[in-house]
């Protein structure tokens, strides 16, 4: 029997938690790995993006197939849970960076296509007064899977072998926990992707502002979550061994993405009460300034790099779920769910390019560059949502 609401979004959490902790699995074990086996710059980067463009790809194919509406959402999200982790464990099969282990990178995000939007479809079928926190707080859970990596890679030291198999445990587990979950009463079936999408997604300049806001917010998140680890180890490297920088950069990187997971929640709460462009606006000018700062602070006292990192991990997150809900809430109705499915499309194709750019780009110039390379996304969604929010709350939804 299903759960009721409350038990049902516990678990939801939970399933969502466990199924997202393969998505930065490659970026945790990378110390370990490159230790073992040298990997190229190219390599390294394309084992984190080729989760981001298999993202893409699963989410393009489930949108335009509408498979999720063809099943039983949980049981979608569980089957999807179970085999990313089945096709993660082939890591320990693969050479590490080699063609192999990138596609399974690569497959491992397809699948994950079929627990985010699919659990978030489930989490808003729960409520509508309180979908700014139902949303948030799935937000912070994918976010602290997204960073529940970096804390399995303590503990199996240098090895990174074990990371695997607990990330594919708990997303095994998570999967599992899907199919005791209720569907709320507000649950409804989403139509399939409509391509006028695409002209409205030009043509209206709400949609258009809520479009360039969210890629500017991608532009950063997944680069930075996907290299903080590295960072955070170069800069401690400085005043350290390199075996205690790297413990050290892993928990830093823990704390900092999970830290995401609470002002998320919060950002939802205000989001309700102050406007969903004001509280994008605010943590993007927060991370934008502490990326600046993580650049300025490099190499320089541990204590000061690691509070900085942990302020850009917590202003990073929050808004995240408000530019899908600004697309919602200024699109028509009957295109909605087609435009926010290509706003998610084109901002994980963004960080394709962005995450594998990244450690291209700091071996030519440096770590500091590029970090405040990745401060030009903020100033442009900041841009983006000053005019939003001088265009005033739209009259009625189009």
């Amino acid at each position: 029997m299903a759960a009721g609401k409350g038990p049902s979004l516990v678990l939801l959490l939970l399933a969502v938690f466990g199924a997202m902790s393969l998505w930065f699995v490659s970026a945790a074990i990378l110390p370990g790995m490159n230790a073992e086996f040298p990997i190229s710059p190219f390599r390294q980067a394309a084992l984190s993006s080729a989760v981001q463009l298999g993202f893409v790809v699963g989410a393009l194919i489930s949108a335009i197939l509408g498979i999720a509406d063809r099943h039983d959402p949980r049981r979608l999200l569980g089957i999807c849970a179970v085999l990313a982790g089945v096709v993660n464990l082939t890591l320990l099969a693969s050479t590490p960076g080699s063609a192999a282990a990138i596609a399974a990178r690569g497959l491992t995000g397809a699948l994950l296509a079929g627990v985010y939007p699919v659990g978030m479809k489930i989490a808003v079928g729960w409520g509508e007064k309180d979908r700014g926190f139902i949303v948030g707080s799935f937000v912070g859970a994918l976010i602290l899977g997204s960073a529940a990596p970096h804390l399995f890679a303590l503990s199996g030291g240098t090895d990174w072998r074990p990371t695997v198999v607990i990330a594919s445990v708990v997303a095994i587990a998570g999967g599992l926990l899907a199919q005791m979950v209720g569907l709320g009463p507000h649950h409804a079936q989403s139509k399939r992707f409509d391509p006028r999408a695409v002209v409205t997604a030009w043509t209206n300049r709400r949609v258009r502002l809520a479009y360039a806001g969210y890629f500017g917010h991608m532009w950063e998140l997944y680069a930075m979550w996907a290299w903080i680890a590295v960072i955070a180890a170069l800069s401690y490297g400085a005043h350290m061994s390199e075996e205690r920088a790297v413990t050290l950069a892993a928990i830093t990187a823990f704390v900092s993405i999970a830290a995401g997971a609470v002002t998320s929640m919060i950002a939802g709460r205000r989001a309700d009460r102050i406007g969903k462009a004001s509280v994008a606006l605010a943590a993007m000018v927060v991370s934008g300034v502490c990326a600046v700062l993580t650049a300025l602070t490099f190499g320089g006292p541990v204590w000061l790099t690691f509070t900085v990192i942990v302020l850009w991990g917590a202003s990073i997150s929050p808004d995240s779920a408000q530019f899908s809900a600004l697309v919602a809430d200024n699109a028509p109705a009957d295109q909605a769910g087609s435009l926010m499915t290509l706003q998610t499309a084109l901002g994980f194709a963004l960080t394709f390019v962005t995450v594998q750019a990244t450690p291209v780009l700091a071996a030519w110039w440096g770590w500091p560059a590029v970090m405040a390379i990745m401060a030009l996304g903020p100033l442009f969604g900041i841009v983006a949502m000053a005019r939003l929010n001088a265009m005033g709350v739209p009259a009625r939804n189009p």
